[in-house]
C-alpha cells in the first residue's frame, strides 16, 4: 500500500466513524429502515468525496469537525444515489461494494425510504450549527449541495443518463451528463473548503476548474472500469453500459483515445492546483489515483 492509499484509509476510517454516529441503530419500528440505511453507507466505499472535502478545508485551515460534517453529508447523499440507482427502475443492479444491493437485501419500498431519509439527514448534518458558526456559511453549503445533487446537478444528470438508453449521443452530450450526475458532487466536495473558509472568488474558480477537470477524469476512468474491470475488484456488476447500448467515453472515443483524455484532463486538474503550492499536493495525488484505480 502507497502512502497515498494509506492516507485515503486513514481519512475514510475518520469520516466513517462520523457517519455511523449520524445513523444510529436503534430498535424501534422504524428501525428496519435505519438498518437499510447504515447497511447502505458503511462498510466500504473508498470515500473519495468526503477526502476531497476534508483536503480543501485544509487548504483554509477549517474546523476539522466542520470538515468530517460536510464530508459526511456528501457521503450520505452519494451513497442515497446509489440505493435509488440501484433499483429495478433505474439501473436493476443486485451487486454494490461487492453485497446484495440495499433492494436486494431488504425490498424495493425500503430502499426507496432509505434513499429518501439519507438524502434528507445530509441537509440536517449541514444545517446543524456544529458545522459551523456562521450561518451564511451555513445557508452557502446547503444551497450549493441542494443544487449538486438536483435537476442542475446529479438529478439531472440520472435523467438524461436514462434518455440515452433511447436515444444516440455524441461527445459534447456525454460530456454534459457526466457534468451534472458525477462532476456537480465533486465540484460541491473541491469547493466545500473555500466556502467554509470564505475564501475569495479567484480561489474558488482555481478549485472549480480544478474539480471540472478531475470530475470528467474520473468518469473516463469509471467506463474504462466498466468494459475492462473484473467485477470481483470493482465490486459491481461490469460491461452494463454497453448492455444496455448507452454512450461512453469509451464507446465514442475508443479504450486508447480515452485512457489519452483521463490523463490529460488529469494533469489540467493538476495545474489548477498551483497556486495552493505544497499544501495542496494531495488533491494532486488524487488526481491521478483517480484514473489508476482498479475498483
Amino acid at each position: 500500500m502507497t502512502a497515498f492509499e494509506q492516507l485515503l484509509q486513514d481519512e475514510a476510517r475518520e469520516i466513517e466513524t462520523v457517519l455511523d454516529r449520524l445513523l444510529p441503530a436503534h430498535a424501534r419500528p422504524e428501525g428496519r429502515l435505519v438498518d437499510a440505511m447504515r447497511y447502505s453507507t458503511l462498510g466500504g466505499g473508498k470515500r473519495i468525496r468526503p477526502f476531497m472535502v476534508l483536503k480543501s478545508c485544509e487548504l483554509f485551515n477549517v474546523s476539522r469537525i466542520g470538515a468530517l460534517r460536510v464530508g459526511a453529508a456528501l457521503e450520505l447523499i452519494h451513497c442515497y444515489s446509489l440505493v435509488h440507482d440501484d433499483l429495478p427502475a433505474m439501473d436493476d443492479d443486485d451487486l454494490r461494494r461487492g453485497r446484495p444491493t440495499c433492494h436486494i437485501k431488504f425490498d424495493e419500498a425500503t430502499a426507496v425510504l432509505a434513499g429518501d431519509s439519507l438524502l434528507t439527514l445530509a441537509f440536517e448534518v449541514l444545517a446543524n450549527s456544529d458545522t459551523h458558526s456562521d450561518p451564511t456559511v451555513i445557508v452557502e453549503l446547503v444551497l450549493n449541495l441542494a443544487r449538486a445533487a438536483g435537476v442542475e446537478g446529479m438529478a439531472g444528470g440520472q435523467m438524461l443518463d436514462l434518455v440515452a438508453e433511447h436515444h444516440a449521443l455524441e461527445i459534447p452530450e456525454v460530456t454534459r451528463l457526466q457534468r451534472l450526475k458525477t462532476g456537480a458532487l465533486i465540484g460541491f466536495a473541491c469547493e466545500a473548503g473555500a466556502i467554509m473558509g470564505k475564501a475569495a472568488e479567484p480561489v474558488r474558480h482555481a478549485l472549480h476548474a480544478y474539480a471540472h477537470d478531475l470530475g470528467l477524469a474520473f468518469q473516463i476512468a469509471d467506463d474504462l472500469l466498466d468494459v475492462e474491470g473484473d467485477a470481483a475488484v470493482v465490486g459491481k456488476k461490469t460491461q452494463k453500459d454497453d448492455a444496455h447500448g448507452k454512450a461512453t467515453f469509451v464507446s465514442l472515443l475508443g479504450l486508447e483515445r480515452a485512457r489519452a483524455q483521463a490523463k490529460m484532463l488529469t494533469e489540467q486538474a493538476i495545474g489548477h492546483l498551483d497556486l495552493f503550492g505544497a499544501k495542496a499536493d494531495p488533491l494532486r495525488r488524487l488526481a491521478r489515483f483517480v484514473i489508476e484505480r482498479r475498483a
